[in-house]
C-alpha cells in the first residue's frame, strides 16, 4: 500500500520492534500491528521473525502520536488498549 508524503503517521516500539502506523488503517489494522507480537499462526504479524514469542514488560512499550506519548498495556483486550486503538484511529483519521 503506497502512502503519499502527507499522510498521517504515528510511530511506536513495542516489544523492541519499531512500528510506524499510517493513515487508512482500520481499527483492527492498528490492534493487529500493535499487538503484532500476540498473533498466532503461520505467517502473522507476530511470527515475522520465525517464531513468536511472550510479552516482556521489561522496557516500556509506547506510541507516540501529536497528543504524547502512551504506554501500550501487554493486553489488546483491555479498556486501555481500546482506547489508544481509538485514539491512533481518530489521529491517523481526522475528519475533514
Amino acid at each position: 500500500m503506497a502512502t503519499d508524503a502527507n499522510s498521517a503517521r504515528i510511530t511506536g516500539k513495542v516489544q523492541g520492534r519499531d512500528i510506524t502506523l499510517a493513515g487508512g488503517l482500520s481499527k483492527d489494522e492498528i490492534r493487529s500491528r500493535v499487538w503484532w507480537w500476540r498473533a498466532s499462526g503461520s505467517g502473522t504479524a507476530g511470527e515475522r521473525d520465525g517464531h513468536g514469542h511472550e510479552y516482556d514488560d521489561s522496557q516500556a512499550d509506547v506510541i507516540a502520536t501529536l497528543g504524547g506519548y502512551y504506554r501500550v498495556s501487554g493486553d489488546p483486550r483491555t479498556q486501555e488498549a481500546e482506547e489508544l486503538v481509538e485514539l491512533v484511529y481518530t489521529e491517523l483519521n481526522p475528519a475533514d
